[in-house]
C-alpha cells in the first residue's frame, strides 16, 4: 500500500474506534491494519455513533477493492486513495461517504514513556 496519512498501522480495532470516536464527526475515517486476517486492511468509518470497518484487500494484479453492502458492484482502483476518493461521494455502498481523515501524525505520542509509567504506578506522587 502506498504511503498515506490515514494509514495508522496495527493499531487495532479498540484504539482505531477510539480515534474516531474522539473526533466524533458522521464522515470522520481511518486506515487500519486487520486484526484476525494478515496483510489485509481497514477502512474504518463513524456514522451515526457506530463505526464501521470495510476490508481493503489488494487482488494478484495489484488492484484495490473494498468489501461493501452486498449487492453493490465491487470496483478496483489502482491505489487506495482512488479508492478513498471515489468513496467520498455518495451512493458507495458505504455507511457514508468519508469526509475528515483522522491523521495517523495527529496521534504520534510525543510524550516521555519513562515518566507516564512513573505516574501510572505512582498517581499520588507529584512530579
Amino acid at each position: 500500500m502506498e504511503k498515506l496519512q490515514i494509514y495508522h498501522g496495527p493499531i487495532g480495532k479498540e484504539e482505531g474506534e477510539r480515534r474516531l470516536g474522539q473526533d466524533g464527526r458522521d464522515g470522520c475515517y481511518l486506515v487500519r491494519d486487520s486484526d484476525s486476517v494478515p496483510g489485509v486492511f481497514c477502512l474504518c468509518v463513524l456514522c451515526r455513533g457506530y463505526v464501521y470497518t470495510y476490508r481493503l484487500h489488494q487482488d494478484d494484479a495489484g488492484s484495490w477493492a473494498a468489501e461493501t453492502t452486498p449487492g453493490v458492484q465491487k470496483r478496483y482502483f489502482r491505489q487506495v486513495k482512488n479508492l478513498i476518493a471515489a468513496f467520498q461521494k455518495e451512493g458507495q455502498g458505504i455507511a457514508t461517504p468519508l469526509l475528515y481523515p483522522i491523521t495517523a501524525q495527529s496521534h504520534a505520542y510525543t510524550g516521555n514513556v519513562q515518566f507516564d509509567i512513573l505516574k501510572w504506578l505512582f498517581p499520588w506522587r507529584e512530579r
